[in-house]
């Protein structure tokens, strides 16, 4: 019987949404199995043995949910539990115009050495970290523009041509400049519309938070990266800057091993 089974959570280190999804399942009592699948070739099998392809995954018995949109998982299992309130569209936007400039400075700060090595338990050189920060946006953008589903492929694709702090800081501002255009003439100021994306088809108010939120926790952790080599970040962003946006209480996940 699928309530009697097991709740799993797949998910992978430096992933923004698995750490939310493990911290509120946590939070709200959930009891389930964690299964790391970095590195683990059984759990990506097993994942993949579901019918998913990326990480967070909420799954119990042979059903799963994508875990990005945290409504999703309460409606999969069913908990009794009130979401955060939304921040409107744009202030979302605004919370994003903070966010992308301190991410550009931060990127500048991180020594050229340091770029093509992994940080802690990721095996993901921190060169494509600073620029998935704005890859994210700028996936966002052209699926808005060109109609089609925001793929995960879409906000992973990397830029081998990026090799500088100096050039990711530079695309990140252009990302930001564009944002600002779309935003400043989109018509639909409540992002209402429905938008197809890799974890479900949502409103794109829901998506937009997820375009904010998202980059906001992979910056707290270039600031951690900062931290680590004991370089000050230029303008941390405050607890103030990031408020009402749905982020983990960590900025890194540091478990070790699938339970």
């Amino acid at each position: 019987m699928l309530a009697a089974e097991k709740v799993k959570v797949f998910w992978q280190p430096g992933c923004t949404s698995c750490l939310r999804t493990k911290e509120f399942l946590t939070k709200s009592g959930v009891d389930y199995e964690s299964i790391n699948v970095h590195g683990n070739p059984a759990g990506m099998e097993e994942l993949r043995k579901l019918g998913a392809r990326s990480v967070p995954v909420v799954a119990r018995g042979d059903k799963f949910v994508f875990a990005q949109a945290l409504g999703d998982v309460i409606k999969f299992l069913d908990l009794k539990v009130q979401m955060q309130e939304r921040l409107s569209p744009d202030e979302l936007v605004r919370k994003l115009e903070l966010v992308l400039p301190a991410a550009c400075r931060y990127v500048r700060q991180i020594p050229a050495e340091w770029l093509d090595k992994p940080f802690r338990n990721r095996n993901r050189p921190i060169r494509v970290l600073c620029h998935h920060v704005f890859r994210i946006v700028e996936g966002f953008l052209e699926s808005m523009h060109d109609g089609r589903e925001l793929t995960y492929e879409r906000i992973m694709q990397e830029a081998p041509a990026l090799r500088s702090g100096e050039d990711i800081a530079r695309f990140g501002e252009s990302v930001l400049a564009r944002l600002q255009a779309w935003w400043k003439t989109y018509p639909d100021r409540s992002c209402s519309r429905m938008m197809d994306t890799y974890f479900g088809k949502h409103p794109l108010h829901v998506v937009l938070e997820r375009t904010a939120w998202h980059p906001a926790q992979h910056t707290r952790q270039l600031m951690l990266i900062l931290d680590t080599l004991n370089i000050e970040p230029d303008r941390r962003l405050s607890a103030a800057d990031l408020a009402g946006l749905p982020l983990p209480d960590k900025a890194w996940d540091d478990e070790k091993e699938a339970a």
